[in-house]
């Protein structure tokens, strides 16, 4: 199992999970850099896809410099691999569809500290859900836990 904080080269490493019990239903979102540092939080009423981003959001509200964000999220991570978020921006926040973008609420910030605020600090890498990599379960279990029982929780640990 890893311990304290990841770091890849200068880049700390940051895992992030969003859970939710009903779709929507009651949420919860945790972020971690090792099983010593961590943090979750929970909504009542959201989406998975809400949990997710607010994990990455919280995430880097409490991280500065370099970042690499690893998530099992296909919808974070391909926002910002494919620039849906640059295609969002030039049509007004709609979507190819012409619809507003769905968490555009959570999305326009985001971007915003990715993109605008700490351009080329930020990389998120995808991996695989469930398949064993020690701190994808974590914050699995951290968001699930939280989602089950609305509570926050978090560590300081180095």
């Amino acid at each position: 199992m890893q311990t304290g904080r990841v770091e890849a080269g200068r880049r700390t490493v940051i895992y992030t999970d969003g859970a939710c019990h009903g779709n929507p239903g009651p949420g919860g979102w945790a972020w971690a850099t090792g099983p010593d540092h961590y943090a979750a939080g929970a909504e009542a009423q959201t989406t998975n896809q809400r949990m997710e981003l607010t994990a990455v959001l919280e995430a880097l509200s409490g991280h500065p410099g370099p970042l690499e964000i690893v998530s099992d999220s296909a919808y974070v991570v391909r926002c910002f691999e494919d620039r849906w978020w640059a295609a969002w921006r030039r049509k007004g926040w709609r979507s190819s569809k012409g619809e507003p973008v769905a968490n555009q609420d959570l999305w326009r910030p985001l971007v915003g500290e990715v993109v605008d605020a700490r351009p080329g600090e930020i990389s998120f890498r995808w991996v695989k859900g469930h398949a064993g990599e020690p701190l994808n379960e974590l914050v699995d279990r951290l968001a699930t836990a939280a989602a089950h029982t609305q509570r926050p929780r978090c560590s300081s640990g180095a």
